[in-house]
């Protein structure tokens, strides 16, 4: 099973919203020009790690294309990063919490929240290959199957099985600026799914169920806990433009797991190629 770490109130008011509703909000085009990184402190040398975090993310999230990080061309634009970035903030992570012992400011976690100009990401995509990919962006109904060490469920926006699995489904949505759509376990009920998601015979069931709950693209998967991969190993399935695309990942966090689901799904949907 994946670890879990203590979540910042703010980001746990957020997820709240998404998990019940079954659904991550798209974000607006000015949204896609900001990205995130946690840094320690506010000093300058770990500032300039943050921003070349904050670049690397900010070009998958516009252009939807993981294969700009293998570019040749990234490592001397990465040099600069902070050249590029056209503001930024903090926000301390223990906002609220005293410094205790000898722990000083510098020793805080920080969010460092990075803006730049559009401009100036879609020149760099061309630099590197690629391109934004165009807004709006498809909605994407997912059908996970769950098979842990005691039982097999399908995941959804109101279950009690894993919560932390939805939870975990909506912050891998967040860096790629992706709406993603979970079933209400009574919607599942009614179109009587079984757990075999990715069986061909499923296709036409699979795109019913996916209009009924708001998706354009259905992102359909099983998850499976394996003692002998030390991990989950997962199998993920979406159909784009007549061809089904399948990949799988292997011995991982389920957190890992999901954010290999989204950003194959985003590989493929913003026309970048196969996972």
């Amino acid at each position: 099973m994946t670890a879990r770490m203590p979540a910042i109130l703010p980001f746990l008011v957020m997820l709240a919203g998404v998990i019940s509703s079954g659904m991550t909000r798209p974000a607006s085009a000015q949204d896609l020009y900001v990205s995130d990184a946690i840094v320690t402190g506010t000093g300058e040398e770990n500032r300039e790690i943050g921003f070349r975090e904050c670049l690397s993310e900010v070009l998958v999230k516009v252009s939807g294309n993981q294969r700009v990080l293998e570019a040749p061309a990234l490592a001397p634009l990465l040099e600069r990063a902070g050249s590029f970035v056209a503001s930024f903030a903090y926000r301390d992570r223990l906002e609220g919490i005293p410094i205790h012992d000898e722990q000083g400011t510098h020793d805080r976690p920080h969010d460092l929240t990075c803006r730049y100009d559009p401009a100036t990401i879609n020149r760099l995509l061309d630099t590197l290959g690629s391109r934004p990919w165009p807004q709006p962006r498809r909605r994407i109904a997912v059908l996970f199957a769950v098979h842990d060490q005691k039982r097999s469920f399908m995941l959804t926006s109101d279950g009690d099985e894993s919560p932390y699995m939805a939870e975990s489904l909506a912050a891998a949505t967040v860096p790629l600026a992706l709406e993603a759509r979970l079933p209400e376990r009574e919607t599942l009920a009614q179109e009587k799914l079984g757990l075999d998601v990715l069986s061909s015979e499923r296709a036409a069931q699979l795109e019913r169920l996916a209009k009924k709950i708001g998706g354009d693209a259905v992102l359909a998967g099983t998850i499976s806990w394996s003692d002998e991969a030390l991990g989950w190993i997962a199998d993920w399935q979406l159909d784009r433009a007549g061809k089904t695309h399948r990949w799988q990942i292997r011995g991982v966090s389920f957190d890992d797991a999901f954010r290999n689901a989204v950003r194959g799904a985003a590989q493929i949907l913003s026309g970048n190629g196969a996972p």
